[in-house]
């Protein structure tokens, strides 16, 4: 291997952006791309009829001096004159997220070891659960962890910490890793776009407690997650990502419980993983993925 070899590639970012749709975009954003001397590595696009509007993901490198602020501060005219909304970030850059859960640490296990083992592109800035169950398992992984109790009375309260950690330590994504407390109207508008939750795809046909022995009952033949973002109407956020796995007649409910943990896991992994890549736009009550 030559010296010349060895050199580190140029800097990669991303850039997401959506806008009402018109003739030229395209043409606009890689003619400043190639005009800011950057290269394209990937780029997808989507024109939605039904709103009229357009969204694009572009994933490029540029050489130095071009860097993050130079790109913001030139690109803003074009994103100006297109009305966009748009963002760029460093490719490499790993985002910042919060883990939320209760009693039931399947999906908190999962992304933990994800994100240790690099699968995920995110560091986990703490675990926060209204029980200590796992406060252990947190700091094996060498993850901070908040025991923030929930009542009727302290709700207010226990979401204000909860907001004041996420802004203390520059927290971009809240994931609700079967966390089992309604986030009230305030904090889903706080952070909107900003929080994923999972739960089991048979809400609302199944609502309450044990779904999975509710779908035994009658006889369901598939069963799945779904991962959403979280707005003030209780499961009925966009939806990222969903999974699903098909069930006989012999199946028991406790094996049901087993193969529903599973499908919640892989839905959210891959939701958290996209939107911390992102690839994930919202598009009013839907959502465009770049997968």
């Amino acid at each position: 291997m030559t010296e010349q070899s060895r050199q580190p590639a140029d800097p990669q970012y991303v850039l997401t952006l959506s806008c009402p749709d018109k003739q030229g975009i395209v043409h606009a954003v890689s003619s400043y791309l190639f005009m800011t001397g950057c290269n394209i590595v990937d780029s997808q696009q989507f024109g939605d009829r039904g709103t009229g509007l357009f969204f694009m993901r572009v994933s490029f490198s540029a050489e130095p001096p071009v860097d993050l602020e130079k790109l913001r501060a030139s690109f803003a005219a074009i994103a100006g004159a297109y009305h966009m909304d748009w963002q760029i970030h460093p490719a490499a850059e790993r985002m910042r997220v919060v883990l939320m859960v209760s009693k039931f640490g399947h999906c908190l296990n999962d992304l933990l070891f994800r994100a240790s083992i690099g699968a995920l592109p995110v560091e986990i800035a703490a675990v926060v659960s209204n029980h200590t169950d796992f406060r252990e398992l947190s700091g094996s992984y060498g993850v901070p962890f908040h025991h923030i109790p929930v009542t009727r009375e302290t709700k207010a309260e226990a979401e204000a910490r909860v907001l004041e950690l996420v802004r203390a330590e520059g927290v971009e994504l809240v994931v609700l890793a079967r966390y089992m407390q309604v986030l009230s109207d305030g904090l889903c508008r706080e952070l909107s776009g900003k929080i994923i939750n999972i739960h089991h795809s048979f809400l609302p046909s199944f609502k309450g407690a044990k779904p999975y022995h509710q779908a035994h009952d009658r006889g369901v033949k598939l069963i799945g997650a779904t991962a959403h973002y979280v707005t003030a109407d209780l499961d009925e956020g966009p939806i990222i990502e969903q999974e699903v796995e098909r069930v006989g007649h012999a199946v028991t409910p406790e094996q049901l419980v087993a193969l529903g943990r599973d499908v919640e896991c892989q839905a959210l992994a891959r939701a958290v993983k996209w939107h911390s890549e992102r690839r994930v736009l919202l598009n009013g009550s839907r959502t465009v993925v770049f997968a």
